[in-house]
């Protein structure tokens, strides 16, 4: 399973793949428990988010802290697949289905730094 997350300042969209399955959570402290939980239990493959300017900075140092396969990519780069693949429209959940679907296809490799056995 590949998950894409939009990061915004109030909250965090994420999408599946292959699934197609997503849900919000707010980006606070709370939010982002919730999130790494049930990203926890999913055991995904990999996680994707864009570099936001630091939003994304408490959701990533949470997933790393408990193992999870976490991937900050540049937002040029997946700006540049959605239009390779025909997605123009603008909107937080299609943003967090079109990281989701860079993270399958592309498959971006996590940095050498493992925070426990199994990530990345």
């Amino acid at each position: 399973m590949f998950v894409g997350i939009d990061v915004s300042k109030a909250r965090l969209d994420v999408a599946f793949r292959p699934e197609g399955a997503c849900f919000q959570v707010s980006n606070d402290e709370a939010g982002i428990g919730d999130c790494v939980r049930r990203l926890q239990a999913l055991r995904p493959e990999l996680i994707v988010v864009e570099a936001t300017g630091g939003f994304e900075t408490a959701l990533v140092a949470g997933a790393a802290v408990v193992g999870l396969p976490i991937v900050v990519v540049n937002p040029k780069q997946v700006r540049h697949f959605a239009k390779a693949i025909g997605r123009l429209a603008k909107t937080d959940s299609i943003d967090a289905g079109v990281i989701a679907r860079f993270a399958e296809a592309v498959r971006p490799r996590c940095d050498r730094f493992r925070m426990r056995p199994g990530s990345c």
